[in-house]
Parts: C-alpha cells; structure tokens; sequence
C-alpha cells in the first residue's frame, strides 16, 4: 500500500482556504498583521504554525485556532515518527505489574 506524503499546513492554507478564495498572501499578510515573510515562509513549508498565527487564521477564516494548530501537530508527529521510527521499534511498552 502507497504511504501518502505529509501534508505541512502551509499546503492546507494555499490549497483549500487562499487559492479557492482569490486571496494573496499579500493581503493575508496586511490583514491579519502577520508578516509577509512569515506566511511565504508557513506555505513553503518552512516555518511552523505557532498559536499567535493559529488565532489569527482562526479569526481571519472562521475556523478555530486548534484546526490550525492540529494541523501542525499531526505533520510534526508524523515527521517525527519517521525521523526516529527504527529508536521507536527499540522501546518496548511498559508492561504493569500484576497486583
């Protein structure tokens, strides 16, 4: 079975919410207060979704800061566990004692 790629939420921004809507990143920028470099930098899949840009999109799209922030948990679980999955196979679960 084919593994898809990670989704960075930079790809979720300009795909389902800028592209669809007509708006640049420009004018997210001067609307929401976020520095232009810092969202180039979020779609590029640069730089993290922190809570001060989740409650700013949140506000911005209609959405809620923990969708943004969800986003950026899920790809950088997913980025960790492929960065360190053969130390993962190493540590076994704790297995409790009977009582």
């Amino acid at each position: 079975m084919e593994t898809l790629n990670n989704i960075h939420p930079g790809e979720v921004l300009m795909e389902e919410f800028l592209e669809p809507m007509g708006i640049s990143a420009y004018r997210l920028a001067k609307e929401t207060g976020i520095p232009q470099t810092r969202i180039s930098e979020i779609i590029k899949g640069r730089r993290r979704v922190t809570a001060d840009t989740a409650l700013r999109f949140s506000k911005y799209f209609g959405t809620t800061p923990k969708f943004w922030l969800g986003l950026q948990d899920d790809y950088d679980i997913e980025e960790g566990q492929h960065l360190i999955s053969e130390e993962l196979n190493e540590i076994k679960t704790l297995q409790p004692k009977a009582a």
